[in-house]
């Protein structure tokens, strides 16, 4: 590996590179990018659209200026391709509420030294019971999840498989994917009943209903009922530590058929445990919200495999934007 060449500038770049962050967070909350996708204001306009204060407004439409998620032309402003595209409301490849959700992860961040020293959580664990909080997470793994799933569910052979359990699936957006690029398949959304409402809403929209079910139970707590020849476990395994994982993949086995196919969708670090960057920095999120939650290497996954009676676990070669990986594996 070759050595960063670190000096002054850069780690003082470094340091401050929140400042974007939030300048992007309050541009989203602000909903500044909808109100510029389709004309372009000058300040004064704007901040009477939005309702917010004209120099406060237009200290950061300069700070977008220069982020280059807004462009500027004879005193208006307006969105770039990429802004209009992810950042506005009106486009179905909204990642606001992602965005969002990361925005209510921020106050725990600046709290990692104390999470450290404790070696436990300093924000509490989502449990469904905050309206926005539930919305946003929600919504963004939604939104996640509609741009990723079309790529990878092609690249999955599910030939021959008729029931799919989609664990934790919250909105249930794999399992749509999976049912329709299957035809022949059905599927079951098993997840906390605080996620009923807008997975059904989901499952409609896509007119699969008489496909795919909606489960409430804790995973966790409760045995899974029924029988099923595939499972789709999509960033679950992250939020238990290794006892907790050996619970879900005993409970899983046992809901699989002889010869059910079980895939696990997670960001997986390498065997050093020392990278890629995104699940190592994803693993100490984990540490500020999870009492046990981490990330874990392909070679850890396959141990706690091997002793939940699954054979063959392999990591399968797919073109997949971004960190994320799929481990299978048969019992």
């Amino acid at each position: 590996m070759t050595e960063q060449s670190w000096n002054p500038q850069t780690l003082l770049e470094l340091s401050n590179g929140y400042w974007h962050t939030c300048a992007l967070h309050a541009a989203v909350k602000l909903d500044l990018f909808s109100a510029l996708s389709d004309q372009a204001l000058r300040v004064e306009e704007l901040a009477e659209k939005i309702g917010v204060d004209r120099d406060g407004l237009e200290r950061l439409l300069a700070a977008l200026v220069a982020m280059k998620l807004l462009l500027k032309n004879d005193g208006r402003f307006y969105c770039t391709w990429g802004a209009a595209e992810f950042l506005s409301r009106q486009s179905p490849r909204y990642l606001g509420h992602i965005i969002r959700h990361h925005h209510q992860l921020m106050d725990s961040w600046a709290h990692l030294d104390e999470a450290v020293k404790s070696g436990g959580p300093v924000r509490q664990p989502y449990a469904g019971d905050d309206p926005e909080w539930r919305k946003n997470f929600l919504m963004g793994m939604f939104d996640l999840a509609m741009l990723l799933a079309p790529k990878l569910v092609g690249q999955i052979d599910l030939a021959g498989r008729r029931r799919l359990l989609d664990l934790g699936g919250g909105p249930g957006t794999w399992a749509i994917h999976f049912c329709r690029e299957n035809p022949g398949l059905e599927a079951i959304v098993y997840d906390l009943p605080t996620t009923r409402g807008f997975a059904e809403e989901t499952i409609v929209h896509f007119d699969l209903k008489d496909r795919i079910s909606f489960v409430a139970g804790d995973f966790l707590e409760e045995e899974l009922a029924g029988s099923y020849d595939v499972a789709w476990l999509s960033h679950i395994l992250h939020g238990e530590g290794p006892q907790g994982v050996r619970t879900i993949l005993d409970k899983t086995a046992s809901a699989l058929e002889p010869g059910g196919l079980l895939l696990i969708h997670e960001f997986l670090l390498g065997d050093d445990l020392d990278g890629p960057l995104f699940p190592a920095l994803f693993s100490l999120n984990m540490l500020l919200g999870t009492s046990a939650g981490r990330a874990y290497s392909g070679r850890q996954l396959f141990d706690l495999l091997q002793e939940a009676g699954f054979r063959d676990a392999r990591r399968l070669a797919l073109d997949l934007p971004g960190a994320s990986s799929v481990i299978a594996a048969t019992v």
